[in-house]
């Protein structure tokens, strides 16, 4: 699996995680990727309070610094090899993108390599020496109680999970997952899990209903029943994360959490991925989001709290692959969200509902020319109201092209009622949740602020347009000219 930051709120029931939380994997192959700091500012926006990255990049640690966000780092699959084998090699690794960062980036955990048994067999068998190589380092500097280690692992290392009662490893894996599982239950660490009720649904040729796959309420003659357990299962999230525990039971490891590091369902697929919707992603991503924050846990495990990574915060439109591949995300590269998550009443977690407002923005390292453009666009073509950017008007203030494009911008976004696409200008825009309003200059969208919608057609410059979206210049210099006055002027007259 390609290197890609995943953030994501999780807890199990070790102590240092608490309750259940929720959170989103973010895939970094994305077209106008944005900056550490633009992604770290939507994760606040979102509530988001747990990050994991894939790599340790260096920027988005320096972002992620004194937020109080708290951060796994990982061992790419293409450094496994290397440590496992030395552990000089090892305690390089950890002090130069775990030391260097602690404790002002506050790192709570490493992932040593993805999915390694079933993507890269020829390093499973130095798997576990990595982990130990990884935590002697973190006894070294006296970080092992505040830093665990673990490893992902595809849900697809269990067999015969149906019913979960009669799971287990599968076999082949017994000299890696032994030790590994004794590791883990000497250092207090947790099973990685990615479950994917999605593929498990796809592959099952109709044995799997797509309500029991989408945690779609079951009438209880619809109930998948235990026979030797004698547990009902209302989902396949939960029989999945169940298969894996008597499967470690199976191995007489009783005592050992799970944390899910990556779920979802994608909203779009093709011609062979029919179920690939925007409604059953919305609803999949819902349901999972409410029935992990509920503290409910499993038929096998009640009350103990599963942490989940939703996969993914970003659509990734560079990974190649089926057309899924490509659209897994909650939010469009520009913080557009995919679709509103059906969260009202839910909490704090995930801002992307209809009680949250947004606001289309500048970005901070945009191109001066590239604003201009957006802003000539917005006054003219999308026919914005830009006359509070005229001198001696409220939102005059600051009178440079930042300013002012970010309000004719974000006007164009809320007249268009914030519809996908509508938020880009050639990637020098992007959602925000914060209110850009200041003083008296107050932003539609804002505080009930009326938007007037237009009937026309126009769509705003978008990174895949072949014009350059500039006309005359209606600004120059930080004035808006006579030019975009007469514009007001005779926009005025044709109403």
């Amino acid at each position: 699996m390609a290197l890609r930051l995943i953030v994501f709120l999780l807890a199990t029931y070790v102590p240092v995680y608490g309750d259940a939380f929720i959170g989103v994997n973010i895939g970094t192959d994305v077209t106008n990727m944005p900056s550490p700091t633009e992604v770290v500012a939507l994760l606040k926006a979102q509530g988001i309070q747990h990050v994991r990255l894939y790599d340790t990049d260096r920027a988005m640690l320096r972002a992620l610094a004194n937020t109080g966000i708290r951060v796994i780092v990982s061992v790419p699959n293409d450094l496994l090899l290397g440590i496992g084998q030395s552990n000089a090699t090892a305690a390089n690794w950890v002090a130069r993108n775990v030391v260097a960062h602690v404790p002002a980036t506050n790192i709570t955990a490493i992932a040593v390599g993805s999915e390694v048994l079933t993507t890269l067999p020829n390093a499973a068998p130095v798997l576990v020496s990595a982990l130990k190589f990884i935590q002697a380092a973190l006894v070294a500097a006296n970080l092992d109680q505040q830093i665990k280690v673990s490893t992902p692992h595809s849900s697809s290392v269990i067999l015969d999970s149906l019913p979960p009662s009669q799971a287990f490893f599968n076999k082949t894996w017994d000299p890696v997952m032994v030790p590994l599982l004794k590791f883990l239950q000497s250092t207090g660490s947790f099973l990685m899990l990615n479950v994917y009720p999605y593929y498990d649904y796809m592959q099952s040729d109709g044995v799997v209903p797509l309500d029991y796959a989408l945690f779609r309420p079951l009438p209880p003659n619809k109930e998948a029943i235990d026979s030797n357990t004698l547990l009902h299962y209302t989902n396949v999230f939960d029989a999945v994360v169940d298969a894996a525990y008597f499967a470690m039971s199976y191995l007489k490891f009783t005592n050992i959490p799970i944390l899910v590091t990556e779920s979802g369902w994608p909203s779009k697929g093709d011609s062979a991925e029919p179920d690939a919707t925007i409604d059953n992603a919305n609803t999949y991503n819902s349901n999972l989001i409410r029935h992990v924050l509920n503290n409910s846990g499993t038929p096998k495990q009640p009350g103990v709290a599963i942490g989940t990574y939703i996969y993914e915060l970003y659509n990734e439109d560079l990974r190649s692959g089926p057309v899924s591949e490509n659209n897994w995300g909650l939010f469009y590269a520009n913080g557009a969200p995919v679709y509103t998550l059906h969260l009202t009443g839910s909490g704090t977690v995930f801002a992307n509902d209809t009680t949250n407002q947004t606001f289309c923005v500048a970005k901070s390292n945009a191109d001066g020319k590239m604003l201009q453009a957006a802003l000539d666009w917005a006054c003219g073509p999308g026919k914005v109201d830009c006359s509070p950017l005229l001198q001696g008007q409220e939102c005059y203030e600051p009178n440079n092209v930042v300013a002012h494009a970010t309000y004719a911008i974000n006007a164009y976004y809320q007249q268009m009622a914030k519809s996908a696409g509508t938020c880009d200008f050639k990637g020098v825009a992007s959602v925000t949740t914060t209110d850009p309003s200041h003083g008296s200059c107050i932003f539609p969208g804002s505080g009930g602020k009326k938007v007037s919608s237009t009937n026309g057609t126009a769509l705003a410059p978008s990174s895949n347009s072949t014009n350059s979206g500039c006309l005359a210049q209606y600004y120059n210099g930080g004035t808006l000219t006579s030019s975009v006055i007469l514009t007001l002027i005779l926009s005025i007259v044709v109403m």
